[in-house]
C-alpha cells in the first residue's frame, strides 16, 4: 500500500512523475494528433475520463479479481469506458470525434492507462484511486496542450483554430491569428514537429528541476567548520 499523501499525488501526477514527459508513455496519441490545441484537448479531456473511470472501477473491485485474470478485467474495465466516452463524444462532438478518429479507441492501448490501473488503483482506496486518474490524466492533457499549442503556432501561426468542434458555434470567435497562415514552418505540423516540440518540453522541465535541486541543495561552504581541539 503506498503511503503518500493527496498533495504527492497530485504532484506526482502533474510533474514528477507525468506521463507524457517523465513515463513518456502514451507517445503515439501524444505526437500525432497534437496538430492543435483543440484536437489535443479533446483527446486530453477523453484520457482524464477514461484514466478516472477505469482507476475508480480497479479500486472499487481489487478485492473480487484474482491476480491471474486482473489484466484481462482492467483492460475490459478500460475498453467499456472507452466505448462509452466513443459513444458520447459522437453523439454530441460529432466534427471532433470524426477529427480524432481511430485515436479515441486507441486509448486502450494507452500504457499510462493500464499501468495506473496495475501500479496505483489496485493497491489503493477509491479517493486515492480516482485522485491519482484525476493527477495524472491532467498531467498528460497538459502536454498534449502544449505540444499543440506549439505546433499551431509555428505551424500555422493561430491559437484555438476549430475551436467551434469542441465549444459549438461561440468557439469560432475564441480563434486568435497571431500571422497570416502561409508564412507558418510546414514542419512543425508534421510528425517530426511533434518530436521537435516534445523534445523542447523534455529539456524546458529537466532544466527547471536542476534548478530546484540546485536551489534546494545545501550548499557546503555554508556549514560552519568544526572547532580544532585544544591542546593544554
Amino acid at each position: 500500500m503506498i503511503t503518500s499523501g493527496y498533495g504527492d499525488i497530485i504532484r506526482e501526477g502533474l510533474w514528477t512523475n507525468n506521463p507524457g514527459l517523465v513515463q513518456l508513455l502514451g507517445l503515439c496519441p501524444l505526437l500525432a494528433i497534437s496538430g492543435t490545441v483543440v484536437n489535443a484537448l479533446g483527446l486530453g479531456l477523453a484520457t482524464i475520463a477514461t484514466l478516472l473511470i477505469s482507476n475508480t472501477l480497479v479500486s472499487l473491485l481489487r478485492e473480487h479479481v484474482r491476480p491471474e485474470i486482473r489484466i484481462p478485467v482492467y483492460v475490459l474495465i478500460i475498453a467499456s469506458a472507452v466505448t462509452a466516452i466513443e459513444l458520447v463524444m459522437n453523439a454530441w462532438f460529432h466534427g471532433l470525434f470524426l477529427v480524432l478518429g481511430i485515436f479515441i479507441p486507441l486509448i486502450v492501448t494507452n500504457c499510462a492507462i493500464i499501468g495506473r490501473a496495475e501500479a496505483f488503483a489496485s493497491r489503493n482506496s477509491v479517493p486515492r484511486a480516482a485522485l491519482d486518474g484525476l493527477a495524472m490524466g491532467v498531467g498528460f492533457t497538459g502536454v498534449l496542450v502544449a505540444i499543440g499549442a506549439l505546433r499551431e503556432i509555428v505551424g500555422q501561426g493561430s491559437l484555438l483554430d476549430n475551436a467551434h468542434l469542441l465549444f459549438g458555434e461561440w468557439g469560432r470567435d475564441l480563434r486568435i491569428e497571431l500571422f497570416p497562415q502561409e508564412h507558418g514552418f510546414l514542419l512543425a505540423l508534421l510528425p517530426p514537429g511533434a518530436f521537435l516540440a516534445m523534445g523542447l518540453l523534455i529539456a524546458v522541465k529537466n532544466l527547471i528541476d536542476a534548478g530546484l535541486e540546485a536551489r534546494a541543495a545545501p550548499s557546503a561552504t555554508t556549514e560552519p567548520a568544526e572547532p580544532a581541539p585544544s591542546q593544554s
